[in-house]
């Protein structure tokens, strides 16, 4: 895989498109010290962004919680990112929209930074291996938790909040799992390493854990409805770890991972179940179909 440094083509850069290799960031910059800095991540299905608007208020709902004020409309960056898309050619891809505070003060006060703000995209596949997603992924239980929504702006798409992410992640993967399932700060179920969980019970009912202390995803929200709209119940509730003996189906959904079968949680076993798959198709189609729209 040719490493994203070393792409080519463009990346629209506070309001002009760059050469892929020349958009530089100072090593003094405060989102990398300090972590001020918010991102989106995008599907393009057929040549356009799935949810696109939805993705860029939610976006500015992240910076603004942040203390951040994007020097953009959130028009003009849709009008980015669609202009983004079609120079780079992407039919089938990732639109990454990122925003952090620049290099004018170095110190935990940043007021006097410049805000910064890049999109870029490229083509991409599914999140997890194709195989996978028929099989189901395999998931252990992190020893790290989703911390009280009183310590850490939780419901923002802030990189800070994704440290725990990538160290539940390679420890999953050094001990032959694909990912990992994170509990909240009261040892309930919360959510994968960067997807939203659902669980199917043996009366065909769902359960997914309430989204108040890690992000509500919007395929989450996209997939709650297919599945009420097909009259299943969906529970919207508090999870404990030893419930999952009383689930006979398992998923993920997100931008990147859509929607994504679980097969394994530590010792529990899951069955990839017609209505998983259903579920599964229903989402494509309906990303499919708004991109024809």
């Amino acid at each position: 895989m040719i490493p994203y440094d070393k792409r080519s083509g463009k990346i629209w850069y506070n309001g002009e498109l760059v050469d892929w290799s020349d958009v530089k960031v100072h090593v003094l910059s405060h989102g990398l010290h300090y972590a001020s800095c918010v991102f989106e991540g995008e599907r393009v299905y057929d040549g356009s962004i799935f949810k696109l608007e939805e993705h860029t208020s939610r976006l500015f709902y992240s910076a603004k919680r942040m203390g951040i004020e994007i020097p953009y409309s959130e028009d003009e960056i849709n009008k980015a990112s669609n202009k983004i898309i079609s120079t780079q050619k992407v039919e089938n891809g990732y639109v990454r929209p990122v925003v952090w505070r620049g290099s004018e003060m170095m110190a935990i006060s940043a007021q006097q930074t410049k805000i910064h703000v890049a999109i870029a995209t490229w083509e991409w596949g599914s999140y997890f291996d194709p195989k996978l997603k028929v099989e189901g992924i395999k998931l252990n239980i992190s020893n790290w938790r989703r911390p009280a929504p009183n310590t850490i702006p939780w419901d923002t798409k802030a990189s800070g909040l994704y440290m725990i992410c990538t160290l539940s992640k390679h420890e999953a993967e050094k001990q032959g799992y694909t990912d990992s399932l994170m509990l909240d700060h009261e040892d309930n179920i919360a959510e994968a390493t960067g997807a939203n969980i659902f669980f199917k019970d043996k009366n065909g009912e769902l359960h997914t854990p309430i989204p108040d202390s890690f992000l509500d995803g919007i395929t989450r929200r996209t997939v709650i409805q297919i599945a009420k709209s097909k009259n299943i119940k969906v529970h919207e509730r508090k999870i404990k770890p030893e419930e999952l003996k009383d689930f006979v189906g398992c998923f993920l959904t997100g931008t990147a991972a859509e929607v994504t079968p679980v097969s394994t949680i530590a010792n529990y076993q899951f069955k990839v179940c017609d209505l998983i798959i259903d579920l599964n198709e229903s989402y494509l189609a309906l990303v499919k179909k708004k991109k024809a729209a």
